[in-house]
């Protein structure tokens, strides 16, 4: 989407200046690298590293950073900061991910989801950054320590590892931003540091490390708004446009009191919150990004306070909402190489707004400031921030209905969770009623967590149906030409369903065992390495327990295995229970030869698998017993493994883009899915096996435990005269609702036909602006590559019947 073609006045926004902001934004900024962070990291370790402690260490270098970094600060702006040295302009994170040469030349070259890199970023990275980093970068600490069976397993596409190439997250914030501002922090953690007592207390030396690191970093965001306010008043004294100038000294008296003071208007609590999105989107590059948790219950007291007192309008209020849009959309995520950006091909950073969630007391948390989100996402209409509403039992049915209106434009935004299910799903977890209530959401792409208490980290995904490909091959893999898995037995001589099952189960356990020993040894090193003192000050109860947000200091700890391909596993245990052994139609050889010949010369089999059998989506008995067993099975093997920080290991079902990245790594499946073809969807079925209507989908989708999961997430594709109408609308809300009392956690549409689609992939040029739903997010059509492209085409147009 982005080219260097001139900038004209856009369609999108409520004023002059957020239409320019707006188009200038999405059209005029080329996707870039930004080096400049990585050079004051380095810079600072250089200086620091050796003279103190981990803590400390990265507290001096987040100070030194926000010292020396560039500022920018666009005419017209409301809402300032940027992540890199100008919008659209992605810093890299070094002691992290250290990039090659080769990758370099790969973000720059690719044709989708490209970074422009120039040649002083190239001698940058090769004669500072490489020679530091190389070896100390985490990614190469795991590569050392890692054993040969976890590689192994990766390399065939069994898993991924986020924390790789990103940082732990999800990061999502809570009320005390609005509440306290950081120099209120940098006293209570003073007061921390003058309590403690070395005779009784025998952490009191780490606590201290942890706090002084946490010192720095406040320290570090006061600074930042104070160098705003001087650059804006530095502008302001040289301003001929007298509106700019006028601008420019609301920004600084607006970097007055924000971030060292709590906010006090509407504009400073939307700036409080920015400071502190930048913030840690530049300490750490954390997966997800940093979200705004329940924005609109932050805001609400705000905005009801400057409408009281005349200080805000509706207008005014939607303009700040849709300039702090227009920032979302500024910030690419960082730049991702290898099995990483096959994982999440995207510049979205998965920031995601929680609109309507039941309040504290458990009453609807609808508010005016609700529904002015929804009007500012869908005026704006930006892939960034990903938005969501909440529906509960007491949602207004206004609420909801508005929310479709919105949704059946056809761009994918906002995604539907359910509010009831989070809080079970919370307190299934351990999580206080109080925390779940106040506190609960779904961030990234459908994860539940208690915003600003809980540290809940995405640890990779994992290709549930290469299990039984795994199985089927004794061990060996087609795709690396090793063997990876353990032989579990000549599947061709099992002589029952059982054997095929128990040996699924055994390949299992072994995939997942090799996988959590990965996780725990790369959770160490976070631990030892990488504290994050900037998230530690604002997540509950790290600065209590003097303990970083990396190391087990929230107050609550979760790590999630996400799992993928559930239909396509389902059905294919389905075709061989019901075809091989009950019904006898062929035998374990002659499917086995057809998988390996992808069904060429196969076509009777082909058929039987793929039109005659039983599939999951159709509330159909059969396949969605097995689905439940699946389920089961998944969550004996995951659930509630331990980590060294303390947390517990949770099961989830997302994709982002790794279900294409998966299917490319398997031959053919017993369900008759061809080789190399994407998987489905989260919890959606296999691409045209649903042929019952999007009822039965729920029904068969509600036999999952979703609320032992920390997330489930549920496609839905309809074309437009499908929804169109007040009946379109009466049709889809019942669907939600329906599918919210049977326990569903998500779910979310695209509205688009086959046809436009397919005339997109032959003419992009005529479809710049066409936005489609992806998994848990929103991406332009033409950014996707063909892959995912076909696999969005080829999904299921539901209708009402």
């Amino acid at each position: 989407m982005h080219t260097e073609q001139k900038i004209v006045e856009g369609q999108w926004g409520c004023t002059e200046r957020i239409k320019r902001l707006r188009e200038l934004s999405v059209h005029g900024s080329m996707p870039s690298i930004s080096m400049e962070r990585a050079v004051l990291m380095t810079e600072a370790y250089q200086k620091y590293e050796g003279t103190c402690s981990s803590p400390v260490l990265r507290g001096k270098a987040f100070y030194y950073l926000m010292a020396h970094r560039t500022l920018y600060l666009e005419k017209g702006s409301l809402i300032v900061g940027e992540k890199g040295d100008r919008p659209w302009a992605a810093p890299t994170f070094p002691e992290l991910c250290c990039h090659t040469m080769k990758d370099f030349d790969n973000m720059n070259n690719r044709e989708r989801v490209f970074f422009k890199v120039t040649e002083q970023d190239k001698q940058i990275q090769r004669d500072v950054i490489i020679p530091y980093w190389q070896d100390r970068a985490m990614m190469a600490r795991m590569n050392a320590l890692l054993p040969e069976e976890w590689k192994k397993l990766f390399a065939a596409g069994m898993y991924t590892e986020f924390l790789q190439q990103r940082g732990p997250g999800h990061t999502v914030a809570d009320g005390k931003i609005y509440e306290k501002g950081y120099g209120d922090f940098l006293a209570e953690i003073q007061n921390q540091i003058d309590s403690l007592d070395y005779n009784h207390d025998l952490q009191a030396l780490q606590k201290r490390e942890e706090w002084e690191g946490m010192k720095l970093v406040c320290k570090g965001m006061i600074l930042l708004g104070k160098r705003y306010a001087a650059l804006a008043r530095s502008m302001a004294e040289s301003a001929t446009d007298l509106q700019w100038k006028k601008d420019l000294l609301d920004i600084a008296v607006t970097c007055d009191i924000v971030p060292e003071h709590k906010p006090q208007t509407f504009r400073q609590a939307v700036q409080m919150y920015w400071f502190t999105h930048i913030g840690v989107t530049s300490e750490m590059n954390n997966w997800d990004a940093y979200s705004p948790g329940k924005f609109d219950q932050y805001l609400e007291p705000f905005y009801e306070k400057d409408m009281s007192d005349g200080r805000l309008n509706y207008e005014s209020a939607k303009e700040i909402l849709e300039a702090l849009w227009i920032q979302f959309n500024n910030q690419p995520a960082p730049p991702k190489v290898g099995i990483t950006l096959k994982e999440s091909a995207t510049y979205t950073d998965f920031c995601n707004l929680n609109t309507g969630a039941l309040r504290p007391d458990g009453t609807s948390g609808v508010s005016d400031v609700s529904y002015l989100i929804l009007e500012v996402m869908d005026e704006m209409r930006l892939l960034q921030p990903s938005s969501n509403v909440q529906i509960s039992q007491k949602s207004p049915e206004i609420f909801l209905r508005k929310a479709l209106e919105i949704s059946r434009k056809g761009w994918g935004q906002p995604a539907f969770y359910n509010s009831e299910a989070i809080i079970q799903e919370l307190m299934y977890l351990g999580k206080s009623l109080d925390d779940a209530r106040s506190s609960g959401i779904a961030s990234g792409c459908v994860e539940a967590g208690t915003a600003g208490k809980e540290a809940y980290v995405l640890t990779g995904y994992l290709n549930i149906p290469k299990v039984l490909e795994l199985v089927l091959n004794r061990g060996y893999d087609a795709y690396t030409g090793a063997f990876v898995g353990v032989d579990t037995g000549d599947p061709l001589t099992f002589a029952s369903y059982d054997e095929v099952w128990q040996a699924f189960l055994k390949e299992l356990n072994y995939v997942v065992d090799v996988k959590i020993a990965g996780n725990n040894i790369i959770e160490r090193l976070y631990m030892e390495n990488m504290p994050v003192p900037l998230l530690s000050v604002i997540t509950d109860d790290c600065i209590l327990k003097g303990l970083d947000y990396n190391a087990g200091g929230a107050r609550y700890n979760t790590s999630y295995i996400q799992c993928v391909g559930i239909a396509t596993i389902t059905d294919s245990l389905a075709a061989i229970k019901k075809n091989v052994f009950e019904n006898k139609r062929f035998t374990m050889a002659e499917l086995w030869n057809a998988c390996k010949s992808d069904f060429s010369g196969y076509d009777e089999i082909f058929h039987i698998v793929s039109q005659e059998t039983p599939k999951y989506g159709n509330d159909d008995e059969y396949a969605d017993t097995i689905l439940h067993q699946v389920d089961l099975a998944l969550q004996k093997t995951i659930a509630g493994r331990k980590t060294p920080k303390g947390s517990r290991t949770v099961v989830e079902f997302l994709p982002t883009t790794c279900h294409v990245y998966f299917g490319q790594v398997m031959e053919a499946s017993p369900n008759g899915r061809h080789a190399h073809i994407s998987l489905p969807d989260g919890i959606s079925p296999e691409k045209g096996a649903d042929i019952s209507g999007p009822t039965a989908v729920i029904k068969s989708c509600s036999k999952l435990e979703q609320l032992k999961t920390g997330g489930a997430l549920l496609n839905q594709k309809f074309t437009p005269s499908v929804v169109a109408g007040q009946r379109g609308i009466d049709c889809l809300a019942a669907l939600v609702r329906s599918y919210f009392t049977m326990d569903g956690h998500h779910i979310q549409f695209n509205i688009i036909d086959k046809e436009t689609l397919l005339d997109a992939q032959k003419h992009p040029e005529q479809y710049e602006n066409l936005i489609v739903r992806v998994a848990g997010y929103s991406d332009y059509f033409n950014n996707l590559d063909k892959a995912l492209q076909d696999e969005i085409i080829n999904r299921t147009e539901q209708t009402f019947s």
